[in-house]
């Protein structure tokens, strides 16, 4: 495969792409011009898709003719909401300010690359490309609807195809991100995390007549705010935990006392015992504050991202990789804070999610930009192939070695999901009884 030429035959496409999703951002499960516009790229270079349906994304197929292992490379659609970004969407706030938009640009590169003439010689198995959905985790509100609706089953994207059965069949799964860092990159892994939603319940009343009629639930709220900062010292550092709420919701009008105050926040840590220890305490303090006023809290807990773990012979392969292509490569022996929807898949594939460069500014602000789209989008097409090829060169054999030297760490999807499912809960956490008050955690 003669890496260079292929992609760089279709450096125009890829360009394109990036222009106009760049200046189409949307944000998660409502990627409608996104997908609409990728699916005609793809159905142009002549790929049957298969479609996500009441949600947007899709994947197509690549059947080289010989058996093997099958490989799923990804490609994030969602934009992040970024009011002060000189590109921000007037009217939603959407902007790509975490490199999405490159992403999807060099997936689509790397579909127009593997259907020119002699991309597959040499190859075995199968080869996925999967435009995929909503990997930030943001509006939980607006996800919490579509989950009530029925139209979605979890709040990441990639986990709601992994349950729609869009990965059945996989080995192997990788996607590279952009990065403002100068080199291509692989880590540890990242953190996981639980998405929280505490609704604080008051009782509104005049707020200058009569306040003491009211319980203040923005008071509470605040409380809440304050008990979990007293409760930071008691996170240990190897866990990595970070608690981050912002209040969506603050009350209704000046003169009457909040009856109901909405917050929303992330625990996140390395493993899923970090997470759920930490989130006992956080719930603790929530109720704890509500309980001082004499109000209630309604805390929804949903399953977010799992912890990611990049698997060690797939960083190796993304090492050789970047090496082959001469492109400078460094990996750092640390786990990230942020959290991905790749840690979903590295519980029950192998899999990573390296780094590719071409972007400034600081990743989620205002400032950030794609400067280097030969970096970011074509660079890493090339990066993606080469590492494609080596997987699936030799009868697959780089990729066998992998896939049997991997320990998953649930046996299956189902098992997975249920571990997770047993995370979520919602619901009142305090019961008033004569004179009494029991709180659930």
């Amino acid at each position: 495969m003669d890496i260079h030429a292929i992609v760089d035959k279709n450096r125009q496409k890829i360009m394109d792409a990036l222009d106009y999703i760049w200046k189409n951002p949307e944000t998660g499960y409502r990627e409608v011009k996104t997908a609409a516009y990728l699916e005609k790229e793809y159905e142009k270079l002549g790929y049957d898709l298969v479609s996500a349906g009441n949600i947007p994304g899709f994947y197509a197929d690549i059947d080289t003719g010989k058996p093997g292992p099958t490989v799923l490379i990804f490609g994030e659609m969602d934009s992040l909401i970024c009011w002060d970004h000189p590109d921000a969407d007037p009217e939603t706030g959407a902007v790509h300010c975490c490199g999405h938009a490159a992403q999807s640009a060099a997936l689509l590169g790397i579909a127009a690359a593997l259907k020119e003439p002699g991309a597959l010689d040499g190859l075995c198995g199968k080869i996925r490309l999967c435009a995929v959905p909503a990997e930030e985790l943001i509006e939980i509100e607006y996800r919490t609807e579509l989950k009530k609706k029925g139209i979605i089953r979890y709040m990441g994207g990639k986990a709601e195809f992994l349950y729609r059965g869009f990965l059945d069949g996989v080995d192997i799964v990788y996607m590279v991100h952009t990065t403002v860092d100068e080199t291509f990159e692989g880590t540890l892994g990242d953190v996981g995390c639980l998405a929280k939603r505490a609704v604080y319940k008051g009782k509104a009343a005049h707020a200058g007549g009569s306040p003491w009629k009211g319980c203040n639930a923005l008071y509470a709220a605040s409380q809440g705010l304050n008990a979990i900062n007293a409760i930071r010292e008691t996170f240990r550092e190897r866990d990595i935990i970070r608690v981050h709420p912002i209040i969506t919701k603050g009350g209704s009008a000046v003169n009457a006392i909040p009856d109901e105050v909405v917050m929303e926040s992330f625990v996140r840590g390395a493993t899923f015992d970090a997470i759920k220890n930490a989130n006992e305490k956080v719930n603790r303090a929530l109720c704890g504050a509500a309980l001082s006023l004499g109000g209630n809290v309604d805390i929804q807990d949903t399953p977010g991202y799992a912890p990611l773990n990049n698997d060690p012979g797939m960083l190796r392969l993304a090492a050789d990789a970047a090496e082959a292509l001469g492109y400078p490569y460094k990996y750092t022996d640390v786990r990230g804070s942020g959290s991905t929807d790749m840690g979903e898949i590295s519980c029950l594939f192998p899999a990573i999610h390296p780094y590719a460069p071409g972007a400034v500014g600081t990743s989620h602000g205002k400032d950030y930009y794609i400067a280097d789209p030969d970096k970011a989008c074509v660079g890493s097409a090339k990066f993606q192939l080469k590492m494609l090829e080596l997987l699936l060169e030799n009868d697959a054999a780089r990729a066998k070695e992998i896939i049997r030297d991997f320990h998953p760490e649930f046996a299956s999807k189902e098992e997975y999901f249920a571990y997770i499912d047993a995370l979520e809960s919602s619901g009142d956490r305090i019961t008033y009884s004569a004179g009494k008050a029991e709180i659930r955690l």
